[in-house]
């Protein structure tokens, strides 16, 4: 190539590059922008799913209460109250009986 074909692409070859530039950062930016909603739609899940968990937490802690185990034992399963002195304890070796 000639000397003065060279000087003739040089503009040419800046608009290319300062095109090329300003598309990546464009590009860049929206990609930046996609990941953020990806983000944010994920967070939004994981705080259903926390507060999912929170929910069934509570309902196990009511499921498994003393009152209501007692009340299910006594109403559906025709259990007794234990009377004094009708429980045994045992400890170690022996057997205690004074309770």
């Amino acid at each position: 190539m000639s000397r003065q074909r060279k000087e003739s692409l040089k503009p040419f070859l800046s608009v290319i590059i300062l095109l090329m530039t300003l598309f990546s950062t464009v590009f860049f930016k929206m990609e930046v922008r996609r990941k953020g909603y990806s983000v944010l739609r994920e967070f939004r899940s994981y705080k259903s799913l926390k507060d999912q968990v929170r929910l069934e937490t509570i309902q196990y802690a009511k499921l498994v209460a003393p009152s209501r185990l007692n009340k299910v034992a006594v109403h559906k399963l025709t259990l007794q109250e234990p009377e004094y002195g009708q429980v045994i304890r045992i400890s170690d070796d022996r057997v205690a009986l004074k309770q």
